[in-house]
């Protein structure tokens, strides 16, 4: 699966309480990006500020903070699984040397 997207995003419209400081110290923002089998205007790619679930239920409005279009693709698109974190425990190092 492969897809390349051209976007741009409106920077001045991200609201800087949905800022994010994660472990590492870095600065992050979430979005959601839609990509539509229809083009508008020569796109067809939608980014919009994510929204928790409760926006999501309470059917808030979107953020809509840019667009673009896909520029190619290998014709296959598939849902992105998330992979399972290794929980074998680390061998014992109590060794008597």
């Amino acid at each position: 699966m492969s897809a390349i997207i051209n976007a741009s995003i409106r920077v001045d419209k991200l609201p800087k309480e949905k800022f994010v400081k994660g472990k590492d110290g870095a600065v992050y923002y979430n979005l959601t990006i839609s990509v539509n089998d229809d083009t508008r205007y020569g796109n067809n790619v939608a980014i919009m500020d994510s929204q928790t679930k409760e926006e999501r239920e309470a059917k808030a409005q979107r953020n809509y903070l840019g667009n673009g279009k896909v520029v190619w693709t290998n014709d296959i698109i598939k849902l992105a699984e998330r992979e399972e974190a290794n929980t074998t425990a680390p061998a014992s190092n109590d060794l008597p040397f």
